[in-house]
């Protein structure tokens, strides 16, 4: 679910505090996203949104949440906007956020 070598890599190249602020600006970032996915009117929006979900997943080691939103970013893009799971993206988040946070608490991520 969470790519821990990614977010080991991330903290160790940009150090301790700066992870700190990009952590809380993309659970920010991701807030605002998840909330114009819910009212994306066409498949472009739609498929912008979780392409700049999946970017930031991927970099913060969401591994999980950015397979779903690029199954999602793929469906928008061929048209199928009826077919992206908006719930399930959301509902993958908050778990793999859930299991992120859970991890740093216990120092997985150390």
């Amino acid at each position: 679910m969470i790519d821990w070598s990614r977010v080991r890599e991330l903290r160790e190249e940009i150090g301790a505090d700066a992870f700190e602020e990009v952590l809380d600006l993309f659970l920010e970032e991701v807030e605002t996203a998840l909330a114009v996915l819910r009212t994306a009117t066409t498949e472009d929006d739609l498929g912008a949104q979780l392409h700049f979900l999946k970017g930031g997943a991927l970099n913060l080691g969401f591994a999980a949440f950015a397979d779903l939103c690029a199954d999602g970013e793929a469906q928008a893009c061929a048209g199928a906007r009826d077919s992206v799971d908006i719930p399930g993206i959301v509902s993958g988040y908050e778990t793999s956020r859930a299991a992120f946070l859970a991890g740093i608490a216990e120092g997985i991520a150390a």
